[in-house]
């Protein structure tokens, strides 16, 4: 996303319990994945709950430019996204090169679903998306048939994809776990004869496996060694349009719970929560430092599990969060390692070498932001270690990286700390949760 005009700083101060009932933003890698099969379905697909935000709406328009119709209704219910589809590898070749802005989901998914189709199409995005290769992408869907016409230096956008006239089903063992190659992979194989294998290692996201089952493939997932999983998809599926309801992000509702957990008094309800196990590894960390969150009212979507949040204050204790959770809670360390700071005791967090590769080094970030704020904080080489003493003293004021997820750890922690906490930039936060900041708000938070 790009940031343009000033800085839009923040102050969070010690607020009044946290009450309410909410919803937050809807999931967004089941928003571009529905919007991507209902395009390749025959039939209408009916969205709800759909993330707006950038990167989502991007996916959108390529949709449009590829020949589905995805038009935005406003309905008594609430908002919903109807899409028309082209059917299995009926994509029409687009007219202009396809902008994916920032999205790095968006643009590999796109691709897979593009190589299975006999159309030539050009991808881009933005410097940052520019900058970020696309080689593990191209090569399994290269073995399918399509070619690559033009590229930028070490396979980088702006670049041209031929999809394959006839694709080939593949065998694909994936050199990292990566829920984006496997889709890829998996979206190209719809086009192709035959059964299209993905072989990984390390189990990734299921997102698209539970989605492409929803709209009627035929898809089977093993246990393969230790960890991995064997993903088989039959081609040449007759997808039809679906009902989609879009789970609330459970990325995005870690924040208003752990604001719940350590503010004073706090009881708050969040809906519609995903409940993916491969997605709450926050959730089980947080209950085993005493977190009261309940369940209930749970149901599946396409798929995908989801239930209500209540969440009350709780006291919390300082754990040992084994590495191999990493995974499920990648995006939610940043705020765990707030609730670590209002936790009696210590907290380390162990392998967290992936937060080095976020938006900005989201382990020294992390560290910087507890320091600032009067908080014992040290880094082991991927080990974060957090000294809780029950309290956080705040008065800090947070470097925020252009980082929305640094920008919202440190306004939750000011909910509860003795001075307020300042954050230097709120702009960013538009990109995953447009909403956090007035939502916040509604429910007692002290933001000025």
């Amino acid at each position: 996303m790009t940031h343009s005009g000033q800085p839009s700083p923040l102050e969070a101060r010690k607020c009044h319990p946290l009450t309410g009932r909410v919803r937050v933003p809807g999931d967004k890698s089941i928003s571009h994945r529905s919007l991507i099969l209902g395009a390749l379905a025959v039939g209408e697909t009916r969205i709800s709950g759909l993330l707006e935000g950038e990167d989502v709406l991007n996916t959108a328009n390529a949709m449009r430019a590829l020949g589905a119709r995805v038009e935005r209704i406003d309905e008594k219910g609430g908002i919903v996204w109807s899409v028309r589809g082209t059917g299995t590898g009926g994509f029409a070749t687009p007219a202009a090169p396809l902008d994916f802005g920032n999205s790095g989901t968006g643009c590999r998914l796109v691709m897979g679903a593009v190589a299975g189709c006999p159309i030539t199409a050009t991808f881009d995005g933005d410097s940052s998306l520019r900058s970020r290769p696309m080689r593990r992408i191209l090569d399994p869907l290269e073995l399918m048939g399509a070619r690559v016409i033009s590229q930028s230096d070490g396979g980088r956008l702006p670049l041209s994809l031929q999809g394959a006239r006839d694709p080939l089903p593949i065998v694909y063992r994936t050199p990292v776990a990566s829920a984006q190659i496997k889709s890829a992979v998996l979206l190209a194989g719809l086009s192709a004869p035959g059964v299209t294998t993905v072989i990984e290692q390390e189990a990734s996201r299921d997102h698209t496996e539970l989605m492409l089952k929803h709209f009627g493939a035929s898809i089977v997932s093993v246990p393969d060694g230790a960890h991995g999983r064997k993903i088989s998809l039959t081609g040449q599926p007759e997808l039809h349009g679906a009902e989609v309801t879009v789970p609330a992000d459970p990325s995005s509702a870690a924040f208003p719970i752990v604001a719940a957990l350590i503010a004073a008094g706090s009881d708050i309800i969040l809906t519609d929560v995903m409940t993916n196990p491969l997605r709450t590894g926050l959730f089980a960390t947080l209950r085993e430092m005493g977190a009261s969150i309940e369940e209930s009212e749970t149901r599946s979507d396409a798929g995908e599990p989801m239930a209500q949040l209540r969440v009350r204050a709780s006291k919390l204790r300082g754990v040992e969060v084994p590495a191999e959770r990493a995974p499920s809670m990648i995006d939610e360390y940043l705020v765990l390692a707030v609730a670590a700071a209002f936790a009696e005791g210590t907290t380390t967090m162990h392998g967290l070498q992936e937060l080095r590769v976020k938006e900005s080094d989201r382990l020294e970030a992390t560290a910087a932001m507890l320091r600032v704020n009067g908080v014992a904080v040290e880094i082991d080489g991927a080990d974060l270690i957090i000294e809780g003493r029950g309290h956080v003293p705040g008065g800090g004021l947070v470097a925020t990286h252009m980082d929305h997820r640094i920008a919202m750890s440190a306004l939750v922690m000011g909910c509860a700390s003795d001075a307020p906490v300042k954050v230097d930039d709120t702009a960013f936060i538009a990109t995953s949760f447009p909403d956090f900041v007035p939502m916040m708000r509604r429910m007692g938070a002290d933001f000025a």
